[in-house]
């Protein structure tokens, strides 16, 4: 009997390499029909399921969370103060450029005067002056003539 089955064994070889061989290009063949199908699933689940199934476990995690959630108030508030302490000084700084503005105006406007009483004074001593050394020529000439 054992004669008889390495007998068989030996008749099914090239049957059985056959068979291998048909299989292994078979299941090839599956895995290049299936890696992108696969892959392409994996991304399906990356971007629809996975933000699902994580916002589900993010907000059990902050229902059975025991620590007390923080006030965000007060950096609004300190915001909102900071502020309005800069549009109060931005409005002191405008109305202080204003006035310095004006009084410089003011100011010129009184140099200008004071240059202009000044010129007109010298004027005046000058053509007094030309009056005195004109008189003094005239006499001048008289006691020469």
């Amino acid at each position: 009997m054992k004669a008889r089955a390495v007998r068989t064994g030996h008749l099914m070889a090239p049957v059985a390499d056959q068979a291998k061989m048909a299989a292994a290009q078979r299941i090839e063949d599956a895995r290049y029909w299936a890696a992108p199908r696969i892959h392409s699933a994996a991304h399906g689940f990356e971007d629809q399921v996975a933000p699902m199934v994580s916002s589900m476990l993010t907000a059990a995690a902050n229902k059975i969370d025991p620590t007390p959630t923080r006030s965000r108030r007060w950096p609004t508030l300190v915001l909102l103060s900071g502020l309005a302490v800069g549009a109060i000084g931005y409005m002191f700084y405008r109305r202080n450029a204003q006035q310095w503005t004006e009084h410089m105006k003011d100011s010129a406007s009184d140099a200008s005067r004071w240059a202009g009483e000044k010129a007109d004074r010298a004027a005046e001593s000058a053509d007094r002056m030309a009056g005195r050394v004109s008189d003094k020529a005239d006499e001048a000439s008289r006691k020469m003539s």
